[in-house]
């Protein structure tokens, strides 16, 4: 049987090397502050899609400055404290984030426009239409 080692550390299967590798993780993941997109292209733009469910379209704010896009979510956790409720455990909260992106020199930039539908908020970017200068016929004499 052949021994492959798959890190270049001891193997330690302490619970604090458990958790310092976890919370590592997680830090780098949160280091990135960045929201998944989904982006695709057709004929005529770009389309960017944002996965954010439970929010208002007024909790987001796009931006275009020069040719970088910027989408940003900033929304206050409202924290109700009823009075005789304990709470047991709180898995998720609301993390504000910021994205950019830079715009070609092919997307209108005065076009593009957003939606925010069953949670999943649309840039659509089009792309700028190019004016073909009409054939022109020559005459010979």
């Amino acid at each position: 049987m052949t021994h492959v080692k798959f890190l270049n550390r001891p193997v330690d299967h302490s619970l604090n090397n458990l958790m310092n590798d976890f919370f590592k993780h997680n830090a780098d993941a949160n280091f990135k502050n960045n929201v998944p997109v989904n982006i695709s292209e057709s004929n005529d733009a770009y389309r960017i899609d944002v996965i954010s469910p439970g929010f208002d379209k007024n909790d987001f704010k796009i931006s275009i400055d020069k040719n970088l896009l910027t989408l940003s979510l900033e929304k206050e956790e409202n924290e109700k404290k009823e009075e005789n409720v304990k709470q047991l455990r709180s898995e998720y909260s609301i993390r504000p984030f910021k994205r950019s992106f830079t715009l070609d020199e092919k997307i209108d930039a005065e076009q593009i426009k957003a939606a925010y539908v069953n949670g999943i908020l649309t840039i659509n970017l089009p792309f700028k239409i190019e004016v073909k200068a009409p054939v022109k016929q020559i005459s010979i004499q």
